[in-house]
């Protein structure tokens, strides 16, 4: 199993391949539309995320220790966020995703290059992800 760190650096190396903040910014969309679709059963109130401006929905499970999540967006590009923040949080403990830093956002220039909005909605993202470990944290306690 990967660590978070191991998966930060190589997002990292994939963006240093980038010269533009517009080819960076390609790539999150290509990233997202790999994305595996939400089932429209989970895209409910309950499952949205608050904050954000585009619709935004996540469900987590967790197996033995490990946390997966899953998500959709109505907007490429944040489907594209999600999906990275997937790549590093998901087949994680509950402890090593409430303890992660995510340093990679600020590397990559993700956060640097974002309106206010988008920002708010990425906080809010990570925030809903990281309650979702506490909560399992608590469940296996």
């Amino acid at each position: 199993m990967r660590t978070i760190a191991e998966i930060e650096n190589e997002i990292i190396d994939d963006f240093a391949l980038f010269d533009t903040w517009e080819e960076k910014y390609q790539y999150i969309i290509e990233i997202g539309q790999k994305l595996k679709p939400l089932a429209a059963e989970f895209k409910t109130d309950d499952n949205k995320i608050k904050g954000c401006q585009s619709s935004v929905w996540l469900t987590a499970n967790e197996n033995s220790g490990i946390i997966e999540f899953s998500a959709d967006s109505d907007s490429v590009f944040v489907k594209g966020e999600i999906a990275l923040l997937m790549e590093v949080l998901s087949n994680q403990s509950p402890e090593a995703i409430v303890n992660a830093e995510l340093g990679f956002i600020d590397q990559i220039g993700l956060r640097s290059h974002m309106a206010q909005t988008r920002a708010n909605g990425l906080a809010a993202m990570i925030k809903q992800m990281k309650l979702y470990a506490v909560g399992f944290q608590h469940k296996n306690v």
